[in-house]
Protein backbone atom coordinates (compact mmCIF):
# COMPACT_ATOMS: atom_id res chain seq x y z
CA UNK A 1 0.00 0.00 0.00
CA UNK A 2 3.09 2.06 0.84
CA UNK A 3 6.71 1.96 0.94
CA UNK A 4 7.16 3.50 4.43
CA UNK A 5 5.01 0.74 6.16
CA UNK A 6 2.88 -2.12 4.83
CA UNK A 7 -0.25 -2.31 6.98
CA UNK A 8 -0.09 -6.00 8.84
CA UNK A 9 -3.45 -8.42 9.00
CA UNK A 10 -5.37 -4.95 7.71
CA UNK A 11 -8.50 -6.34 5.91
CA UNK A 12 -8.85 -7.99 9.64
CA UNK A 13 -8.19 -4.41 11.66
CA UNK A 14 -11.29 -2.95 9.66
CA UNK A 15 -13.48 -5.77 9.93
CA UNK A 16 -13.01 -6.29 14.07
CA UNK A 17 -13.30 -2.18 14.29
CA UNK A 18 -16.18 -2.30 12.58
CA UNK A 19 -15.79 1.14 10.30
CA UNK A 20 -18.55 3.31 10.26
CA UNK A 21 -18.75 6.33 8.26
CA UNK A 22 -18.88 9.50 10.34
CA UNK A 23 -17.72 7.71 13.66
CA UNK A 24 -14.05 8.77 15.34
CA UNK A 25 -11.16 6.23 15.45
CA UNK A 26 -7.53 6.77 16.75
CA UNK A 27 -4.66 5.04 15.02
CA UNK A 28 -2.38 5.12 17.83
CA UNK A 29 0.65 3.95 15.78
CA UNK A 30 0.44 5.99 12.48
CA UNK A 31 3.45 4.67 10.53
CA UNK A 32 2.92 5.36 7.07
CA UNK A 33 -0.76 5.64 7.07
CA UNK A 34 -1.62 2.40 5.81
CA UNK A 35 -4.50 1.27 8.38
CA UNK A 36 -5.83 5.21 8.89
CA UNK A 37 -6.13 5.05 4.54
CA UNK A 38 -8.24 2.69 4.26
CA UNK A 39 -10.67 3.78 7.72
CA UNK A 40 -10.70 7.04 5.37
CA UNK A 41 -11.67 5.33 2.68
CA UNK A 42 -14.92 4.01 4.38
CA UNK A 43 -15.69 7.36 5.86
CA UNK A 44 -13.95 6.96 9.47
CA UNK A 45 -12.84 10.24 11.22
CA UNK A 46 -9.53 9.47 11.95
CA UNK A 47 -6.90 10.72 14.81
CA UNK A 48 -3.10 9.43 13.58
CA UNK A 49 -0.38 9.45 16.37
CA UNK A 50 3.25 9.17 16.11
CA UNK A 51 6.01 9.45 18.36
CA UNK A 52 8.23 9.17 14.97
CA UNK A 53 8.04 12.84 13.65
CA UNK A 54 9.26 11.23 9.96
CA UNK A 55 5.56 9.20 10.39
CA UNK A 56 3.69 12.07 10.41
CA UNK A 57 5.31 14.33 7.97
CA UNK A 58 5.90 11.23 5.55
CA UNK A 59 1.53 10.72 5.67
CA UNK A 60 1.24 14.87 5.49
CA UNK A 61 3.20 15.05 2.64
CA UNK A 62 2.03 11.89 0.62
CA UNK A 63 -1.17 11.77 -1.42
CA UNK A 64 -2.89 8.86 -0.24
CA UNK A 65 -2.59 5.89 -2.57
CA UNK A 66 -5.48 2.97 -3.87
CA UNK A 67 -4.25 0.05 -3.12
CA UNK A 68 -3.46 -0.43 -7.12
CA UNK A 69 -1.30 2.46 -6.27
CA UNK A 70 -2.91 5.47 -8.39
CA UNK A 71 -2.74 8.47 -6.72
CA UNK A 72 -5.85 9.31 -5.22
CA UNK A 73 -7.34 12.80 -4.46
CA UNK A 74 -9.12 11.71 -1.31
CA UNK A 75 -12.32 14.38 -0.56
CA UNK A 76 -12.27 13.53 3.18
CA UNK A 77 -8.61 13.52 3.26
CA UNK A 78 -9.97 16.83 5.44
CA UNK A 79 -11.05 14.01 8.32
CA UNK A 80 -7.42 13.16 9.16
CA UNK A 81 -6.01 14.63 12.01
CA UNK A 82 -2.17 14.12 12.25
CA UNK A 83 -0.15 14.56 15.49
CA UNK A 84 3.35 13.75 16.91
CA UNK A 85 2.90 12.42 20.79
CA UNK A 86 3.65 8.82 22.66
CA UNK A 87 0.62 6.65 22.87
CA UNK A 88 1.52 6.56 26.33
CA UNK A 89 -0.53 10.06 26.24
CA UNK A 90 -2.96 8.91 24.63
CA UNK A 91 -6.08 10.12 26.46
CA UNK A 92 -4.75 13.85 26.95
CA UNK A 93 -3.89 13.90 22.72
CA UNK A 94 -7.20 12.85 22.47
CA UNK A 95 -8.59 15.65 24.56
CA UNK A 96 -6.94 18.09 22.85
CA UNK A 97 -7.97 16.87 19.69
CA UNK A 98 -11.91 16.48 20.09
CA UNK A 99 -11.54 12.73 20.40
CA UNK A 100 -12.87 11.94 23.38
CA UNK A 101 -15.35 9.28 22.53
CA UNK A 102 -14.65 6.90 19.50
CA UNK A 103 -15.46 3.73 17.82
CA UNK A 104 -12.34 2.32 18.08
CA UNK A 105 -8.66 2.05 18.41
CA UNK A 106 -5.92 0.60 16.83
CA UNK A 107 -2.03 -0.20 18.10
CA UNK A 108 -0.03 -1.73 15.45
CA UNK A 109 3.17 -2.23 18.06
CA UNK A 110 6.62 -2.81 17.25
CA UNK A 111 9.26 -1.28 14.83
CA UNK A 112 7.88 0.07 10.95
CA UNK A 113 9.66 -1.45 7.47
CA UNK A 114 10.52 2.40 6.91
CA UNK A 115 12.18 2.71 10.80
CA UNK A 116 13.96 -0.76 10.11
CA UNK A 117 15.64 0.27 6.23
CA UNK A 118 17.02 3.42 7.53
CA UNK A 119 20.10 2.91 8.15
CA UNK A 120 20.91 6.02 10.15
CA UNK A 121 18.06 4.95 12.70
CA UNK A 122 20.51 2.11 13.89
CA UNK A 123 17.07 -0.28 14.53
CA UNK A 124 18.50 -3.20 11.81
CA UNK A 125 21.07 -5.67 12.79
CA UNK A 126 21.32 -5.91 8.51
CA UNK A 127 22.07 -2.25 8.10
CA UNK A 128 24.96 -0.23 9.22
CA UNK A 129 24.63 2.92 11.06
CA UNK A 130 24.79 4.48 14.07
CA UNK A 131 23.12 3.03 17.42
CA UNK A 132 20.28 5.42 18.11
CA UNK A 133 17.38 3.12 18.05
CA UNK A 134 15.06 6.11 19.15
CA UNK A 135 11.41 6.60 18.11
CA UNK A 136 11.93 9.59 18.86
CA UNK A 137 14.03 11.76 17.72
CA UNK A 138 13.86 13.69 21.22
CA UNK A 139 14.68 10.90 23.87
CA UNK A 140 18.02 12.10 25.37
CA UNK A 141 19.16 8.21 25.23
CA UNK A 142 20.40 6.18 22.18
CA UNK A 143 21.08 2.29 21.98
CA UNK A 144 24.83 3.45 22.07
CA UNK A 145 24.86 5.20 25.46
CA UNK A 146 23.32 1.71 27.23
CA UNK A 147 25.76 -0.60 25.55
CA UNK A 148 28.64 1.69 27.16
CA UNK A 149 26.78 2.79 30.46
CA UNK A 150 25.10 -0.40 32.21
CA UNK A 151 26.90 -2.96 33.81
CA UNK A 152 27.15 -6.17 32.78
CA UNK A 153 24.64 -7.43 35.52
CA UNK A 154 21.97 -4.91 33.91
CA UNK A 155 22.94 -6.02 30.60
CA UNK A 156 22.30 -9.54 31.19
CA UNK A 157 18.72 -8.58 33.26
CA UNK A 158 18.34 -6.40 29.83
CA UNK A 159 19.20 -8.86 27.15
CA UNK A 160 17.66 -12.03 29.00
CA UNK A 161 13.90 -10.14 30.68
CA UNK A 162 13.41 -7.87 27.30
CA UNK A 163 15.27 -10.24 24.37
CA UNK A 164 14.36 -13.76 26.24
CA UNK A 165 17.96 -14.43 25.09
CA UNK A 166 19.87 -17.25 26.81
CA UNK A 167 22.86 -16.45 25.68
CA UNK A 168 22.84 -12.85 27.36
CA UNK A 169 25.71 -13.61 29.80
CA UNK A 170 28.04 -14.29 27.01
CA UNK A 171 27.31 -11.36 24.88
CA UNK A 172 27.57 -9.26 27.78
CA UNK A 173 30.88 -10.85 28.71
CA UNK A 174 32.07 -9.53 25.27
CA UNK A 175 30.52 -6.49 25.25
CA UNK A 176 32.23 -5.52 28.73
CA UNK A 177 35.13 -6.92 27.36
CA UNK A 178 35.18 -5.20 24.01
CA UNK A 179 34.24 -1.95 25.33
CA UNK A 180 37.06 -1.74 27.33
CA UNK A 181 38.91 -1.51 24.00
CA UNK A 182 36.64 1.27 22.39
CA UNK A 183 33.05 2.10 22.95
CA UNK A 184 30.53 0.10 20.98
CA UNK A 185 28.96 3.23 18.39
CA UNK A 186 27.71 1.27 15.20
CA UNK A 187 25.15 -1.76 14.63
CA UNK A 188 27.96 -2.91 13.00
CA UNK A 189 30.37 -2.57 16.06
CA UNK A 190 27.58 -4.80 18.11
CA UNK A 191 27.24 -7.56 15.72
CA UNK A 192 31.09 -8.26 15.55
CA UNK A 193 30.60 -8.32 19.64
CA UNK A 194 27.99 -10.57 19.63
CA UNK A 195 29.44 -13.15 16.86
CA UNK A 196 32.96 -12.54 18.34
CA UNK A 197 30.80 -13.87 22.12
CA UNK A 198 29.35 -16.32 20.12
CA UNK A 199 32.08 -17.28 18.58
CA UNK A 200 33.80 -18.40 21.73
CA UNK A 201 31.06 -20.64 22.52
CA UNK A 202 31.55 -22.96 19.86
CA UNK A 203 28.21 -21.76 17.77
CA UNK A 204 28.77 -21.26 14.19
CA UNK A 205 24.98 -21.54 12.67
CA UNK A 206 24.76 -18.54 10.68
CA UNK A 207 21.22 -18.88 11.12
CA UNK A 208 21.41 -18.85 15.22
CA UNK A 209 23.63 -15.90 15.35
CA UNK A 210 21.15 -13.98 12.76
CA UNK A 211 18.55 -14.99 15.36
CA UNK A 212 20.24 -13.61 18.26
CA UNK A 213 21.33 -10.84 17.31
CA UNK A 214 17.86 -9.90 16.13
CA UNK A 215 16.92 -10.70 19.60
CA UNK A 216 19.58 -8.47 21.32
CA UNK A 217 18.77 -5.42 19.20
CA UNK A 218 14.97 -5.93 19.96
CA UNK A 219 15.76 -5.64 23.56
CA UNK A 220 17.72 -2.72 23.15
CA UNK A 221 15.35 -0.91 21.01
CA UNK A 222 12.36 -1.99 24.32
CA UNK A 223 14.60 -0.13 26.50
CA UNK A 224 15.35 2.87 24.94
CA UNK A 225 12.20 3.61 24.38
CA UNK A 226 10.41 1.99 27.44
CA UNK A 227 8.03 -0.01 24.74
CA UNK A 228 6.40 -2.27 27.47
CA UNK A 229 5.60 0.20 30.44
CA UNK A 230 4.07 2.99 27.65
CA UNK A 231 1.97 0.38 26.67
CA UNK A 232 0.81 -0.99 30.13
CA UNK A 233 0.26 2.86 30.50
CA UNK A 234 -1.83 3.39 26.93
CA UNK A 235 -4.27 0.39 27.34
CA UNK A 236 -6.37 1.54 30.40
CA UNK A 237 -5.59 5.38 28.69
CA UNK A 238 -7.27 4.24 25.36
CA UNK A 239 -10.27 2.44 27.16
CA UNK A 240 -11.57 5.28 28.66
CA UNK A 241 -11.70 7.26 25.14
CA UNK A 242 -14.37 4.06 24.18
CA UNK A 243 -17.89 4.53 23.69
CA UNK A 244 -20.38 1.96 24.33
CA UNK A 245 -19.53 -1.23 22.10
CA UNK A 246 -16.03 0.77 21.19
CA UNK A 247 -13.12 -1.26 20.10
CA UNK A 248 -9.55 -1.67 21.56
CA UNK A 249 -7.63 -3.51 18.33
CA UNK A 250 -4.01 -4.08 19.06
CA UNK A 251 -1.32 -6.06 16.67
CA UNK A 252 1.77 -7.52 18.66
CA UNK A 253 5.17 -8.48 17.28
CA UNK A 254 6.98 -10.61 20.61
CA UNK A 255 5.27 -12.52 23.25
CA UNK A 256 6.19 -10.16 25.81
CA UNK A 257 3.92 -7.30 24.54
CA UNK A 258 1.18 -9.83 23.39
CA UNK A 259 1.08 -10.96 27.51
CA UNK A 260 0.94 -7.32 27.90
CA UNK A 261 -2.19 -7.28 26.05
CA UNK A 262 -4.01 -10.53 26.96
CA UNK A 263 -3.47 -9.65 30.12
CA UNK A 264 -4.51 -6.37 30.30
CA UNK A 265 -8.02 -7.80 28.48
CA UNK A 266 -8.59 -10.34 30.89
CA UNK A 267 -8.42 -7.76 33.77
CA UNK A 268 -10.82 -5.71 32.35
CA UNK A 269 -13.50 -8.47 31.39
CA UNK A 270 -12.80 -9.53 35.02
CA UNK A 271 -14.12 -6.12 35.85
CA UNK A 272 -16.92 -6.11 33.75
CA UNK A 273 -15.53 -3.58 31.53
CA UNK A 274 -16.76 -5.46 28.51
CA UNK A 275 -15.39 -8.48 26.61
CA UNK A 276 -12.78 -9.97 24.98
CA UNK A 277 -13.52 -11.01 21.36
CA UNK A 278 -10.24 -12.64 20.79
CA UNK A 279 -10.11 -15.69 23.05
CA UNK A 280 -7.32 -16.64 20.76
CA UNK A 281 -4.82 -13.84 18.91
CA UNK A 282 -5.80 -13.04 15.12
CA UNK A 283 -2.56 -14.26 13.03
CA UNK A 284 -1.67 -13.72 9.82
CA UNK A 285 -2.87 -16.04 6.57
CA UNK A 286 -0.14 -17.69 4.61
CA UNK A 287 -0.97 -15.67 1.53
CA UNK A 288 -0.08 -12.56 3.21
CA UNK A 289 3.11 -13.72 4.89
CA UNK A 290 4.24 -14.93 1.67
CA UNK A 291 3.68 -11.08 0.52
CA UNK A 292 4.94 -9.31 3.79
CA UNK A 293 7.06 -11.29 5.92
CA UNK A 294 6.60 -8.88 8.94
CA UNK A 295 2.97 -10.13 9.56
CA UNK A 296 4.81 -13.44 10.41
CA UNK A 297 5.14 -12.94 14.15
CA UNK A 298 1.58 -10.70 14.47
CA UNK A 299 -0.66 -11.40 16.54
CA UNK A 300 -4.11 -9.53 17.10
CA UNK A 301 -6.36 -9.24 19.79
CA UNK A 302 -9.17 -7.29 20.27
CA UNK A 303 -11.86 -5.71 23.36
CA UNK A 304 -15.21 -4.55 23.26
CA UNK A 305 -16.35 -2.06 25.92
CA UNK A 306 -19.71 -2.58 27.18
Amino acid sequence: MNDFHKPVLLQEVIDFLRVRKGSKYIDATLGGGGHSEKILELGGIVLGIDQDEDAINYVKNQPIRQAQGEKLKIKNRNNLTLTHGNFKNIDKIAHLKGFDKVSGILFDLGVSSFQLENPERGFSYQKEGPLDMRMDKKLKVQAADLLNILTKGELDELFFKLGEENNARIISDGIVRARGIKSIKTTEDLVSVIQESLGKKGRTSAFDRSAIAKRIFQALRIAVNDELNNLKEALPGAYTLLDKRGRLVVISFHSLEDRIVKNTFKEFESKDMGKVITKKPIVASFLEIEKNSRSKSAKLRVFEKT
